[in-house]
């Protein structure tokens, strides 16, 4: 991982902790890169995020193929969820919106082949299903 990817996330007010998460790279590579950048220690503690968009990417990690999973909670066994504002929202469905610009239909699950991926782009809704469905002849 290159060292201004971790200095855009320090100046930007991340955690050592959340960097390193987000990028894949321990939480040392973080601390030296601080050091090198004579950037202050990182405050210990939760972190304020301005919004739940914020609190998704805080709590995301990049895989192999270009998917994403999720480091956060996950309610019920099976929803990755956050908590933002005393309100719990489903990760999918926000992710949804950063990529979509609009709220899901129904039920927001995985496009694609990788297991629990959260990636905005490869999640999908009802009304992407029942599109797929109308074209491909298939059932949602």
């Amino acid at each position: 991982m290159s060292r201004a990817a971790i200095e855009q996330l320090l100046r930007a007010g991340y955690g050592d902790r959340t960097i390193a998460r987000r990028l894949g790279v321990s939480i040392g590579t973080v601390r030296r890169t601080r050091t090198l950048l004579r950037l202050p220690a990182g405050r210990p503690g939760p972190k304020s995020h301005g919004t739940p968009a914020d609190v998704f990417w805080s709590r995301t990690k990049p895989v192999d193929g270009g998917h994403m999973e999720w480091t956060g909670t996950v309610h019920s066994g099976t929803t990755p969820s956050l908590r933002h504002g005393g309100h719990r929202y489903s990760a999918y469905r926000i992710a949804f919106t950063i990529a979509h610009g609009r709220e899901p239909v129904g039920r927001t699950q995985p496009g694609c082949d990788h297991p629990g991926c959260i990636h905005p782009r490869h999640l999908e809704d009802q009304t992407m299903r029942d599109q797929y469905a109308a074209i491909f002849g298939t059932a949602a």
